[in-house]
């Protein structure tokens, strides 16, 4: 008789386990989702940014002829981003792979603050309407992308936060569920373009 409350005993909490355990995996998966869901607007964002570049470019060409550097910079940093824009979600689980993808995405938003200071530099650029509407675009732009890699760090953080969260850090690791890596900014980034004339 004892022996068969022990195993109903233990059956009932077996049951509980896998059924928090099942609810937990459900709600990882979500989140999961989630992450690889704003992983794909920031995607979305900087292939805006890479199609709004050449029509940046060759407009402001015309009137700049005299920077053509900052021009060969911007191009050459849209050549380099060129291959790596659309990259599955595979990435996030690869540190070295994460750090490269946000190294050469800053190479590029580098280049195009360089570009926003000449114009700083040179009013005759500022007067022309077509480039006031371009540097409008792409300022608009660099904020969406900044607003997505910030909804992005958050979506990481909550995950993270709720797999390492105890007893949730059992189940996370049991079905393989790891920690993500946020967005951060490059060394390259904590200093200001250096614009030179």
């Amino acid at each position: 008789m004892k022996s068969g409350k022990v195993f109903l005993i233990i059956g009932i909490v077996l049951v509980s386990l896998f059924a928090i355990g099942g609810c937990s995996y459900n709600k990882m998966v979500s989140m999961e989702e989630s992450i690889d869901a704003q992983w794909a607007q920031v995607q979305n964002q900087y292939q805006r940014r890479y199609d709004l570049i050449p029509n940046l470019v060759n407009t402001v060409k015309g009137y700049a002829s005299h920077e053509s550097e900052v021009f060969e910079q911007v191009t050459e940093a849209r050549s380099k981003v060129g291959g790596v824009i659309n990259i599955d979600s595979s990435v996030l689980d690869d540190p070295e792979a994460f750090d490269k993808y946000q190294k050469i995405q800053s190479e590029l938003g580098t280049s195009l603050q360089r570009l926003m200071a000449v114009t700083e530099s040179y009013p005759e650029l500022k007067a022309n309407q077509n480039f006031l509407a371009l540097q409008d675009e792409l300022e608009g732009t660099e904020n969406r992308i900044a607003t997505e890699r910030m909804r992005f760090n958050e979506t990481v953080q909550s995950y993270n936060k709720y797999i390492r969260g105890f007893p949730r850090n059992m189940f996370a690791g049991m079905f393989g569920f790891e920690k993500k890596s946020y967005f951060a900014a490059g060394t390259e980034a904590q200093n200001a373009p250096k614009v030179e004339f």
